[in-house]
């Protein structure tokens, strides 16, 4: 099957794009937290110094109060995301019309697909102020992974191999991306939870981690936002994997063979149920249940990246020389 090659240049083109627009709203991002305490020691400076406004002062015509620099900034950065967001869809679509099939045939095109789904969740789940602060961690990794997609894991676009030409692709696959991209968000939010357990509101100090955490919600609101995005990636993720088995009975002749990728899919899975129990039992509602949802995280990386690059399986379409 012919491969536009035209279409696919500019797929790589909007991914380049989005990755650096990305690091751009990072920028931005690392600007709101780092003039955060500045504009509000400088708003306790005035308060303490009982500045008078202009607008009090007879025959003055009101002046409008200018925004503090970490809300212009943080304003700024989440305009540019809408921006990146956009070019990044943009480059899973131009990928799949240029290929004439669904872009999800190797792991360039499954990190890109599952960081696009991190980031429409965590537009989602993260709007205001009181979450914009977190957009900085979640960039993290989905700027690391999208840099070893566009590096060590990058594929030309190519026709997939005969074992994946089947409607299941689109269906199996598309699930489980975007079920990892959901795990992605709760999993940096539990590991946000854990760090405002261990400097909690009101009790920051000033040391490194404090000043991070001061900028952060409370624990509370972390720990609801990680139960709320697992709660959707759960079923999401268990979908795939009974799709999977149900694709591999119509082209293996059995619906489950204890394959490493299966095997490392089904832990994972596991985890996040013993995540869920923990979450809902006393005494396992703190940190254990947490430290559980990080575990999940790390199975998911594992089964990604070892299981795909290390690992000898009948799921070995990474698509890597």
């Amino acid at each position: 099957m012919p491969i536009d090659e035209d279409l696919a240049g500019y797929s790589d083109l909007a991914f380049q794009s989005a990755f650096a627009i990305y690091v751009l709203a990072f920028a931005l991002l690392i600007g709101q937290y780092a003039s955060f305490r500045a504009s509000k020691v400088h708003a306790e400076e005035l308060v303490a110094a009982g500045s008078v406004p202009k607008s009090n002062v007879p025959g003055r015509i009101a002046d409008t109060p200018k925004k503090p620099w970490s809300e212009r900034l943080g304003n700024m950065g989440a305009s540019v995301l809408v921006v990146g967001i956009a070019l990044h869809i943009a480059a899973i679509v131009l990928r799949g019309f240029a290929t004439d099939r669904f872009p999800l045939g190797n792991m360039y095109e499954f990190v890109t697909m599952a960081c696009a789904a991190a980031m429409v969740v965590g537009s989602a789940v993260l709007r205001g102020q009181k979450y914009r602060s977190m957009w900085v961690f979640l960039l993290v990794p989905v700027l690391i992974l999208m840099f070893l997609a566009a590096t060590v894991l990058y594929a030309d676009a190519a026709p997939v191999v005969p074992a994946l030409r089947s409607y299941w692709l689109p269906i199996h696959v598309t699930i489980v991306s975007t079920g990892s991209g959901v795990f992605m968000v709760a999993g940096v939010a539990s590991l946000l939870f854990l760090l405002r357990m261990r400097y909690p509101e009101g009790a920051e100090g000033t040391g490194f981690f404090g000043a991070i955490a001061q900028r952060l919600p409370d624990a509370r609101t972390l720990d609801r936002l990680a139960y709320k995005t697992t709660i959707i990636g759960f079923p999401l993720f268990g979908a795939g994997v009974i799709l999977g088995a149900i694709w591999a009975e119509a082209a293996w002749g059995r619906f489950w063979g204890w394959d490493p990728k299966e095997t490392m899919s089904f832990i994972a899975w596991v985890v996040y149920a013993a995540y869920l129990h923990a979450r809902a039992t006393s005494g396992w509602r703190d940190t254990k249940a947490a430290w559980i949802n990080v575990a999940g995280f790390v199975a998911m990386l594992f089964n990604l990246f070892i299981i795909n690059m290390v690992v000898s399986g009948l799921h070995s379409y990474a698509g890597l020389n």
